[in-house]
């Protein structure tokens, strides 16, 4: 099929096509950035940032924009096409990268694997070895993990809280010395003073965070930011609103969470769970 012959003038890649638009419609209404989120109840940062490619926003607030342009349903469209295009993972994660580094304090919740920032180089090898990473590539990746590390450990370090589903506890890695070693190094960061390690039991039943890998960024203006991960692809939330839906879920999830101290006494014990290898 021969490719598809660009007639508008404007880009056909879908994150700077949905810029272009809202863009475009602003200012063809005559609108002030101030006027529009006087008008739809945003700050007009958000806007700003969605026009500028800095953002995508929430689907909300495609709909809102569709609802107050008369665009009957477009606006959504062209964001479910750039939500959706695969290109525009790496430059959401970079971006994620970067507030990471600025970030004052860091909040994470994990539903099934321990953070990066807490793995050790085994963990971190069977994990990325599972989604097909071999040979140099696999080292790299392990290198450059185990390398962020390195944010914690700094004099400036940021406050750092995880807070991890008991079914992060109940999948090993498959030598048992490795995964001793990982659950000793939850343990030893656990006792630092800018890092809280906490644990959800089982038995407090579904959360509003049941199946939602989340961390989140306190940057130094006060802004917080959001990322949200599933094991294909990540979402960099910015918007006000949205941002602070999901601290309301954490905070729910913080409140049924084992304590700092009574989560390092369960990690302890799922310790004496593992099998120690034969001696030789």
């Amino acid at each position: 099929m021969p490719p598809r012959t660009a007639v508008t003038g404007r880009s056909q890649e879908p994150r700077r096509r949905f810029a272009e638009e809202l863009r475009l419609l602003r200012t063809q209404r005559g609108e002030s950035l101030r006027q529009l989120g006087t008008a739809l109840g945003w700050d007009a940062s958000l806007f700003g940032k969605l026009e500028s490619g800095q953002t995508l926003g929430s689907p909300e607030v495609a709909e809102a924009l569709d609802q107050h342009y008369g665009t009957a349903g477009l606006l959504l469209t062209l964001w479910e096409l750039a939500a959706g295009d695969p290109t525009q993972f790496k430059e959401r994660y970079r971006r994620y990268m970067t507030l990471e580094a600025e970030a004052v304090s860091l909040w994470h919740y994990g539903v099934s694997t321990v953070h990066g920032l807490l793995q050790t180089a085994s963990y971190a090898r069977e994990l990325l070895s599972t989604g097909g990473l071999r040979g140099e590539e696999l080292t790299k990746q392990v290198d450059a993990r185990i390398g962020r590390r390195a944010l914690l450990d700094s004099e400036d370090a940021p406050r750092f809280r995880t807070i991890l589903s008991e079914a992060v506890l109940r999948t090993p890695l498959a030598d048992a010395t490795e995964w001793r070693e990982q659950l000793e190094y939850l343990v030893d960061m656990g006792e630092r003073p800018n890092v809280m390690v906490q644990i959800v039991r089982h038995e407090v039943g579904l959360h509003a965070l049941s199946n939602t890998d989340t961390m989140f960024l306190r940057l130094p203006d006060g802004r917080t930011a959001a990322w949200v991960e599933t094991g294909y692809s990540g979402e960099l939330v910015e918007e006000t609103a949205a941002s602070e839906r999901l601290q309301l879920s954490y905070d729910l999830v913080r409140d049924v969470a084992l304590s700092p101290a009574e989560s390092r006494k369960f990690i302890s014990r799922m310790l004496e769970e593992v099998p120690c290898e034969p001696s030789t």
